[in-house]
């Protein structure tokens, strides 16, 4: 049964308006391989429309002195992002199945990330309302002359660059908290992946969110994404996606002392030592790297396992691999659904073939799914006999390839773990928890999970180490992301200050 899919335009200042330049770029649903007149197609903003965006969101971070969105009452704020969850909810069926038109993602997983959008919305309501009470937090001075205390303010006009694996709940994750802490904000989603963002545009006119408030621009990176990365009415960065482009934009952003939050890619690892229980320590392992076809910045892609249980665990592991359905991710029952796009499939390809070619053994999988004649679909894949030295072994693949290598000691499995120059996740599954307590200390990666890979709370910060980006998201530390700290300090006493003799009287 064929989608309906919503034919849409820019939305700058409350508005859907046409791009300047009429350009537009067409869908392609990455498990058919159908492409424009069936899906449809998205509006593709160029230089003009985002100086029309940013002219919309300054007015609207300063439209009139005191009634402006940055000086309304977080309580104000947060009606709004509670209205917006809402109605995420009311549609969360319709959402969640554009979501797999553009993605590829099973169903239940796209209806999950609905939920999860809803919920980072709400979360950021209740920020909102408790910003309030940490303003003027006073400082203690070593002078009883002198009082402080800080205020935080919002940063201003922010630009969210966000990216195609969770389209509408990467966008949540910026947008929520910008506009908690009173940011008006440009979003910039993927352009291989916009139809649930321009419906948030939607979702925004129904709860009569202030015009300006949130502009979604839909366009190529190299166009809309890079202009606005450089632009110089722009106040902060928020960036999600590979780590090249993010050190394009962090440059871009150099340039102006522009502050920018990057979450960027990963080669996470996961540590099986010798005591776990096999099966699930495999469910994990499946988990933390096929989810979402392993196109996940954190996905726990490289296996060290311990060498007394490697050949039983990879027996296991290639059973459990067995049983994941692979079909059209509409399906019930789905849960591993087609990569992103014919690029993505290309690339996931020529990294199999690569370790091939270096002497890596693919175990399992790492071929098209012979059912499938259409659609960009991939087998999970599970690579061993590789060297850290291979390419497998050290760059992201973003797909769902799995690579395995053996350790014998704890200061064998740490060493191979943080010899890569991401540090996003990591992952030790093991009985022995004052063994998993060590490792949580010496594993250089932001997120450490114990005995499961993968989790993701909103309360809880998000963000890597090295170049696995700058910054964190969710949690209070995302809503710090979007404000600045002033500092006010007041002379209180009576007395003259003294450090001048005062003029003498003529």
């Amino acid at each position: 049964m064929a989608i309906p899919i919503p034919s849409r335009q820019l939305f700058i200042d409350g508005e859907w308006r046409d791009p300047v330049l009429k350009k537009r770029i067409p869908i392609v649903n990455p498990a058919t391989e159908e492409i424009g007149r069936v899906p449809g197609d998205i509006p593709a903003a160029t230089a003009e429309d985002v100086e029309i965006a940013v002219d919309a969101a300054r007015r609207a971070f300063s439209r009139n002195k005191g009634n402006d969105w940055a000086s309304a009452s977080g309580a104000f704020r947060a009606k709004f992002l509670r209205a917006i969850a809402a109605k995420i909810l009311e549609r969360k069926s319709e959402l969640a199945k554009l979501e797999v038109v553009d993605t590829g993602k099973p169903l239940d997983e796209a209806t999950s990330d609905m939920d999860s959008v809803a919920a980072c919305f709400k979360y950021y309501a209740e920020l909102a309302e408790a910003l309030g009470a940490k303003q003027r937090a006073p400082i203690s001075l070593p002078m009883q002359s002198f009082k402080g205390h800080v205020l935080k303010e919002p940063i201003g006009v922010v630009a969210l660059i966000t990216p195609w694996n969770y389209p509408l709940l990467m966008a949540a994750w910026k947008v929520a908290p910008a506009l908690a802490a009173g940011c008006t904000a440009i979003l910039k989603p993927s352009e291989l992946a916009s139809m649930t963002c321009l419906e948030l545009a939607e979702v925004c006119k129904e709860v009569a969110l202030p015009p300006g408030v949130l502009n979604i621009l839909t366009g190529l990176g190299s166009e809309a994404g890079a202009l606005l990365a450089s632009h110089p009415r722009v106040d902060k960065i928020a960036f999600t996606g590979s780590t090249p482009t993010g050190i394009k934009i962090m440059t871009a952003a150099a340039q102006m002392v522009k502050p920018v939050s990057l979450e960027l890619g990963g080669k996470s690892p996961i540590i099986l030592f010798e005591d776990v229980d096999l099966d699930k320590a495999a469910e994990w392992t499946i988990f933390g790297c096929f989810l979402t076809s392993g196109q996940i910045c954190s996905a726990t892609s490289r296996l060290l396992v311990h060498e007394s249980i490697a050949a039983k665990f990879l027996e296991i592991l290639i059973d459990w691999s067995k049983n994941i359905k692979i079909s059209d991710p509409m399906e019930e029952g789905c849960r591993l659904g087609a990569v992103a796009s014919k690029g993505q499939y290309k690339k996931i390809m020529n990294f199999i073939s690569t370790a091939k070619s270096d002497g890596a053994t693919i175990l399992y999988g790492g071929v098209r799914p012979q059912h499938l004649k259409k659609g960009f679909f991939i087998e999970p894949t599970i690579i061993t006999d590789v060297s850290t030295s291979m390419q497998i072994w050290r760059e992201e693949v973003f797909g769902p390839v799995l690579c395995v290598k053996t350790f014998t000691t704890e200061e064998e499995a740490i060493e191979l773990a943080n010899d890569t120059n991401y540090g996003l996740g990591a992952a030790v599954i093991s009985k022995d928890l004052e063994k998993c307590e060590r490792l949580s200390k010496t594993l250089q990666a932001g997120i450490v999970w114990v005995n499961c890979s993968q989790p993701c709370f909103y309360q809880a910060p998000w963000g890597g180490y090295k170049h696995s980006g700058i910054g964190r998201e969710l949690g209070e530390w995302g809503l710090e992301n979007y404000l600045s700290l002033k500092q006010v300090t007041q002379y209180v006493s009576d007395e003259p200050w003294g450090w001048y003799p005062p003029p003498s009287n003529q």
